[in-house]
């Protein structure tokens, strides 16, 4: 297979498709290939439907010699996490208990793709009912952080596989789901673009919730453009949605910025700083310095509400819901749960309806409060984690990375992490841009014009 495949962007593929300078067969091969070589060593699939995406690839090659072409995507192959469902398929959502388990549905995304023309190639592992950040699966075994191939580190979570599978060029795109920082997790810790959608423009209609409030599927990539290619895709109205009555339209397309003249930037308090390493600070300070250069202004605000403040709000929600919904296997000793999993969706257990309730309630009004900060600035900077991938024997598993990603779900914004610098050791550090809800779009053209001056999001982990 020609070399030129090797961590090809998904719109150089889109192009290449095409102009019928590349068959999806041959694509779809290239991966397989791939796929064979570093999956027993990365851990990055559940299920690869080998057999299946190349008969897909063979009627997108026949469809597209007819003219009868359905999009950017039709020919590429996708990766998706272990919570969509896909009728006759199994999903697991990263549990053991769930062996065996069948999908009733297909999810409205996956229809979504395939009438995009999309392939999808397998699933990809999760942390249990995605409930951690840390990106580990005692039960199903835990992806290998390919950045570095001699120790095990966190690769992020809980859409651990995805992001792997991303970085080690397994897969040209993937998809993820966001309740507390899923996506952007894998993306500061893999060297990846990773887009964190508002509620509902990306339809979660058949994805296997661990928290309907805050629950969002999102589109992982390697860059912002491919990023954006996939959100494309995947967003869209859905009736079965129960969020599709919050969504605005989305923002009409506009014209290619040249620069970010005329737009207020937010940076971290020095208060807020103190969470983070050195490196990560550095690299943040110099992701800020590309920003002004590119025309932003790069301002101080107060924020009404703490990042910790907010992130155990936004906990309390998501462990409520999550045993509201998995209780009947976490009261059950017998049940073979991740044994870092159940301790905290347990913690759902203590929290009673009027404690719940008063979050929700509490949510929404800050919320009201918290959008207030959107008339002052058009963005929010901050870093992605707080520290490089750690090795996993340095993992407290009772803590969590999410201190700065929480804030995006409880409020609903829209966020996107993206590389922005490495330590000295070469382990990939990452920068968040927080938008307003429903202004994708916004930190979409924020992130290209940082991708357009910076080269962090074109390393690549050395030996793959």
């Amino acid at each position: 297979m020609s070399s030129s495949l090797v961590y090809a962007s998904a719109r150089t593929l889109s192009g290449q498709l095409a102009s019928g300078a590349l068959s999806s067969v041959d694509l779809v091969e290239y991966y397989l290939q791939r796929i064979a070589r570093w999956e027993p060593r990365l851990h990055a699939f559940v299920e690869v439907y080998g057999e299946d995406a190349l008969r897909a690839a063979r009627a997108a090659d026949l469809a597209r010699a007819t003219g009868a072409v359905l999009g950017p995507l039709h020919g590429m192959p996708v990766a998706l996490k272990d919570l969509v469902e896909m009728e006759g398929r199994h999903t697991g959502g990263g549990s053991a208990a769930n062996a065996g388990r069948i999908s009733p549905v297909t999810a409205s995304l996956v229809h979504r793709l395939w009438r995009q023309g999309a392939i999808i190639i397998g699933k990809t592992h999760t942390v249990e009912f995605a409930m951690g950040g840390w990106g580990t699966n005692i039960r199903l075994g835990t992806p290998w952080n390919p950045w570095d191939l001699e120790t095990a580190r966190t690769p992020g979570g809980s859409s651990s596989g995805s992001g792997v599978a991303l970085a080690a060029d397994l897969v040209p795109l993937a998809l993820g789901t966001d309740t507390g920082g899923s996506v952007r997790l894998p993306a500061s810790w893999c060297n990846l673009t990773a887009l964190k959608v508002s509620s509902g423009r990306i339809s979660g209609y058949g994805v296997l919730p661990l928290s309907p409030t805050l629950d969002t599927p999102g589109p992982m990539a390697r860059s912002v453009a491919d990023a954006r290619l996939f959100y494309e895709a995947l967003r869209g109205h859905d009736a079965q949605d129960r969020h599709a009555h919050l969504v605005p339209a989305a923002a009409p397309a506009m014209a290619a910025r040249e620069d970010l003249r005329g737009m207020r930037l937010a940076r971290l308090s020095e208060a807020d700083r103190s969470a983070s390493e050195p490196e990560v600070l550095a690299a943040y300070d110099a992701a800020l310095e590309v920003l002004a250069d590119a025309g932003a202004d790069i301002v101080d605000i107060t924020l009404p509400y703490g990042f910790a403040e907010v992130a155990a709000l936004n906990g309390q929600i998501m462990f409520a819901e999550g045993y509201s919904l998995y209780h009947h296997l976490l009261d059950d000793p017998q049940a073979p749960l991740d044994e870092d999993v159940r301790p905290r969706l347990l913690a759902g257990r203590t929290i009673t309806a009027a404690d719940y309730l008063q979050a929700l309630r509490a949510r929404s009004e800050m919320q009201a409060r918290f959008n207030t900060v959107f008339d002052q600035v058009d963005a929010l900077l901050t870093p992605t984690t707080t520290t490089a991938a750690l090795k996993l024997e340095e993992v407290d598993q009772g803590g969590s990375p999410s201190y700065y990603t929480r804030f995006g779900n409880f409020f609903n914004l829209s966020a996107l992490s993206l590389p922005s610098g490495a330590t000295k050791a070469g382990l990939p550090l990452s920068l968040q841009i927080i938008g307003r809800p429903y202004g994708e779009e916004t930190v979409l053209d924020i992130g290209a014009q940082y991708q357009t001056r910076t080269q962090w999001h074109l390393r690549r982990p050395e030996g793959l």
